[in-house]
């Protein structure tokens, strides 16, 4: 999945700037994230959206068009032109670093023109449930990329590629329906959400449909010999039938003639669901830890009166960690966003601590909690907000190094008290020195912990605690942290 003690940087959030200027900063950047201790780049979705410029990506019109075609009211996206991003796939690729690209299969928005065809309307809230009889309505089901003319596929999608919309031009008034087209069902290997949780958004793709699949295939092997990816992060995949995965994986890695590293988004709490997704998937592909940032989100708003002992309890972390990838917060989860679960600022150091200083998972750094950001959006209720996500880079990167040069060896955990809790690393041959970490979500903390280094001296490496601390002759060390804090103590 990746190399030992990889760290992927997720490189954007949803409110970047539409300004064209992201890739040229990713490549200035490059050899930067590399020295700080990042191995991957997960990049945002690169080809064009319904959105244009101005779109973040998921809204998918053209995945062959990167930033090359007049579509959508522009050339570049709202990240840059294809040039660019090619140019920053390369200097990431200088500096020694993977790339993931993001890749949004599930639907199109934006047709060219629409269609003429039969459909069901069904309930969006019970998708099992229908509305009234098939009737024929007005589907936004042809992509024909007038503007890109054929270049590079001159494949047209048209209402049998699909399964269902959210849209009938004859009736814009209608809400809360999807349109099951003629012919067509929802497809079972799902979440259960809602009935069936096939449709997302826009015009769901039927991947039961052969050619489908093909334009899926062809259009991977394209984008690997267009970018010399490193891996994917697949979007929404709990509404896109499991069993697809494993046969286009494969088909990939052939292609590749290398392993491709997989990070799937399935969002939800439930672990089963997850478990079950691996299980049907395969093992190529590793899932985002959900459940284990909905921990963090829990455990910053309920502060002291969290129980820390079940920080890790019920996450791909304790029970998969070979196919978990640990997230602090993401572009979906950031304040004013669809899945807006935010981790309060004081925990983060917690929750990074946790994800990168333990030997479980492949963690990932999400950019305004590296890099700060400021935005203002409107809520859910209508009303507009200033947000402020500041940075935590010092402490990561302080976690960071530690991953790089102390986070090795057997782990010893003292999950051992309400309040406070922490672990210990205690190195290899390559990496002797020792390392321990303690935080608590309440008061200040000690804790007697075996280091397993008779009459060594440990430092905080973050300053919050100022004293040193030397290991008994048996090699326990009685180290402390200060309240809602963490502390990172390293042999010296």
């Amino acid at each position: 999945m990746a190399d030992a003690n990889g760290v992927i940087m997720q490189y954007f959030h949803w409110y970047i700037p539409a300004d064209g200027r992201l890739w040229g900063e990713v490549a200035a950047k490059a050899a930067e994230l590399a020295a700080a201790g990042m191995t991957a780049v997960w990049l945002p979705p690169a080809y064009k959206g319904n959105g244009g410029a101005d779109g973040v990506g998921y809204a998918v019109y053209d995945l062959y068009d990167l930033g090359e075609f007049d579509q959508k009211g522009s050339v570049r996206t709202k990240y840059g032109t294809r040039d660019e991003y090619l140019n920053a796939i390369r200097a990431l690729h200088s500096a020694g670093l993977q790339i993931y690209v993001d890749t949004v299969f599930n639907h199109r928005i934006g047709c060219d023109e629409f269609e003429l065809v039969k459909a069901t309307p069904h309930h969006h809230d019970n998708r099992l449930a229908q509305k009234g009889p098939e009737r024929e309505i007005l589907a936004p089901t042809r992509f024909a990329f007038p503007g890109r003319r054929g270049k590079y596929s001159d494949f047209v999608w048209h209402a049998e590629h699909f399964d269902a919309v959210d849209y009938d031009k004859y009736h814009p008034e209608e809400r809360n329906t999807i349109y099951l087209l003629h012919g067509k069902k929802f497809d079972r290997e799902v979440a259960l959400e809602l009935g069936s949780f096939d449709f997302l958004m826009g015009t769901d793709l039927d991947f039961d449909f052969s050619a489908v699949r093909a334009e899926l295939a062809n259009w991977g092997k394209w984008y690997i010999d267009t970018t010399g990816l490193d891996g994917f992060r697949l979007d929404a995949v709990k509404h896109i039938s499991a069993s697809f995965w494993p046969g286009w994986l494969a088909e990939m890695c052939r292609h590749a003639g290398r392993e491709l590293s997989c990070v799937a988004e399935y969002w939800t709490a439930d672990l089963r669901a997850l478990h079950w997704f691996l299980d049907t998937a395969g093992p190529r592909i590793s899932l985002f830890d959900v459940p284990l940032h909905y921990n963090f989100h829990t455990a910053s708003r309920a502060g002291e009166q969290f129980d820390m002992r079940g920080l890790l309890r019920g996450t791909l972390m304790e029970q998969r960690p070979t196919q978990a990838v640990t997230f602090v917060s993401n572009h979906d989860s950031q304040p004013l966003q669809s899945l807006e679960s935010v981790v309060e600022p004081w925990f983060k150091p917690l929750a990074y601590a946790t994800i990168l200083l333990r030997r479980e998972g492949y963690p990932c750094v999400f950019y305004p909690d590296y890099y700060g950001a400021e935005y203002v959006d409107r809520g859910r209720d209508g009303n507009q907000y200033s947000i402020v996500m500041p940075s935590h880079r010092f402490l990561i990167d302080l976690f960071l190094n530690a991953r790089r040069k102390f986070a090795y060896g057997p782990q010893i955990d003292y999950f051992d008290h309400p309040q406070c809790v922490g672990w210990v690393r205690q190195g290899d041959n390559d990496h002797p020195r020792a390392m321990a970490v303690l935080m608590s979500a309440g008061a200040a903390g000690v804790k007697h912990m075996n280091v397993g280094r008779p009459g060594a001296v440990f430092t905080d490496q973050t300053g919050h605690v100022r004293d040193p601390v030397t290991a008994n002759q048996d090699g326990w060390a009685e180290l402390r942290c200060n309240g809602g804090s963490v502390s990172l103590w390293v042999q010296n």
